[in-house]
């Protein structure tokens, strides 16, 4: 299926970064949703807590032969930190990355320094630089919010990934926000459960969903693997999108599964 995040309908799979040195659980995570991933997303420093390297374990996605996102998130590092990590992605063949502002971190204070903006204007300059002589041009995805246009320097990215949300109709209204914005991927998230819906609710202003939604969640918690790739069906039908960004949580099992009997189907 990898050649349909670029000529059709792709499917980029987040996975839990590993939180300990054991990196079986994320091969694990990579092994269940090839089937079904055109790419895989690894966030950094997940939600505010240490994790394993992005750019490693995407090296570990090339390794077993999947397409990898490293997300770099501009909380975490100065610039002397990002052009380390571009060093490194360069030196592992890591091409791709999806730069972010970063959750608030549980512990410590930001980095400092590092905007998402000024993170592109240095990704970009490697094609400048001799260090980085005979290195593929490194690929730059960004993120948007919903009910929002992209200002001018997020449409000059490579692609965009558009914020988790329940509703087509306002995936739809995104896109005529933002008719010239790069390959953009949608946003699809398993609800695992009542409390984690009720949870987003809370949390996320910017993330509405619907009661019947959650009131499907709260009778059938295995609703939830349904209610995201029924979206993801959804959205490849509307052809206003490249992809979707699915972020399986812990329903990856499952979720590979139904999804990869609908693809096969439908």
């Amino acid at each position: 299926m990898a050649a349909q995040i670029e000529h059709g309908f792709g499917v980029v799979c987040e996975i839990e970064p590993p939180t300990s040195p054991d990196l079986r659980h994320a091969r694990h995570q990579i092994g269940v949703l090839t089937p079904v991933a055109d790419a895989f997303l690894i966030p950094d420093n997940h939600i505010g807590r240490a994790t394993v390297s992005s750019i490693a374990v995407a090296n570990e996605v090339d390794a077993m032969g999947g397409r990898s996102i490293a997300c770099v998130n501009a909380r975490d590092r100065n610039l002397l930190g990002l052009r380390r990590d571009l060093l490194t992605a360069a030196a592992y063949g890591v091409r791709e990355f999806l730069l972010v502002h970063g959750d608030r971190p549980t512990e410590g204070d930001r980095a400092g320094g590092l905007t998402v903006r000024t993170m592109i204007d240095e990704v970009r300059a490697t094609a400048d630089r001799p260090e980085f002589a005979g290195v593929a041009p490194f690929r730059v995805g960004v993120t948007g919010g919903h009910g929002r246009r992209l200002p001018a320097w997020k449409r000059a990215a490579d692609a965009v990934f558009v914020q988790v949300g329940f509703s087509v109709a306002e995936f739809l209204r995104w896109r005529e926000l933002n008719p010239d914005a790069p390959p953009a991927y949608a946003g699809v998230m398993v609800l695992a459960s009542e409390a984690m819906a009720k949870r987003l609710q809370t949390t996320i202003p910017d993330i509405v969903i619907p009661d019947e939604l959650v009131g499907r969640v709260a009778a059938d918690r295995a609703a939830g693997v349904e209610i995201a790739c029924e979206q993801v069906l959804a959205l490849r039908a509307t052809g206003a999108f490249a992809g979707v960004h699915l972020v399986p949580v812990s329903r990856y099992r499952p979720l590979a599964a139904r999804l990869e009997e609908l693809l096969v189907t439908g």
